[in-house]
């Protein structure tokens, strides 16, 4: 499997939307297959085969956290992209809980979600890069090998992502990481300034809710331009 050439499971159940999304990544020299509910759209992807699965929230049936989650339990290195609706922070932080990798929020632009596709096979292509090596990040010390992060005996898992957007900040301490630095070299983006995206600003929210006073005080956002560790 190549970025250029894969295979995509698109479960949507708005018939309309599911023809276009299957049309335009036929278009693009990519082999999807479209369902219309989440029962199916589970059963197909466990069948095996698919590069990455599109996945819409509503859906009769099964809702796409459902199917999501369950997906994630058989598959951990499936990338999942889901579609919603919903852009409350709630709904997409319980996407990530569930295990996708991305989501975009409807209505998006053609270009933002193959920008968002292609990042995911490209990431899926050329397999995990090496875990970093422990690190600190205020009182939390942060091990990469077991996906973890602890202080004072407390313990929170963190997904491989948000270790790469704490390691990135750490490296970068002192200076401001923009989002589009982040989108190149945590998501894996080709041209990031192309898109427009708050993919980023929602996994940000998700760490700081993990990590607690650290999180909230360490990762300082500054309006505008992207994050900083003072």
């Amino acid at each position: 499997m190549s970025a250029s050439s894969a295979r995509i499971l698109v479960v949507e159940d708005e018939l309309a939307i599911q023809r276009g999304l299957c049309d335009v990544l036929a278009y693009r020299g990519h082999a999807p297959t479209g369902v219309a509910d989440g029962e199916t759209g589970l059963r197909e992807a466990l069948r095996g085969g698919f590069d990455l699965v599109l996945l819409d929230v509503m859906l009769p049936g099964r809702s796409g956290f459902d199917v999501c989650e369950a997906l994630r339990a058989h598959d951990p290195r499936l990338p999942i992209l889901m579609l919603t609706a919903r852009g409350a922070e709630d709904d997409v932080l319980r996407g990530f809980r569930c295990g996708s990798d991305d989501y975009v929020t409807k209505p998006f632009s053609v270009a933002e979600l193959l920008a968002r596709i292609e990042a995911l096979l490209r990431r899926s292509a050329r397999g995990e890069r090496p875990a970093p090596p422990p690190f600190a990040f205020g009182a939390w010390r942060v091990e990469p090998e077991r996906l973890a992060a602890h202080c004072d005996g407390a313990s929170v898992e963190l997904s491989r992502r948000e270790i790469e957007i704490l390691a990135l900040l750490v490296r970068e301490r002192g200076r401001i990481v923009s989002r589009r630095l982040l989108l190149a070299e945590v998501w894996g983006m080709g041209a990031p300034e192309r898109v427009e995206t708050r993919t980023v600003d929602m996994h940000i929210a998700k760490l700081r809710k993990k990590l607690g006073d650290d999180g909230r005080r360490g990762i300082e956002t500054v309006r505008g331009e992207g994050y900083r560790l003072p």
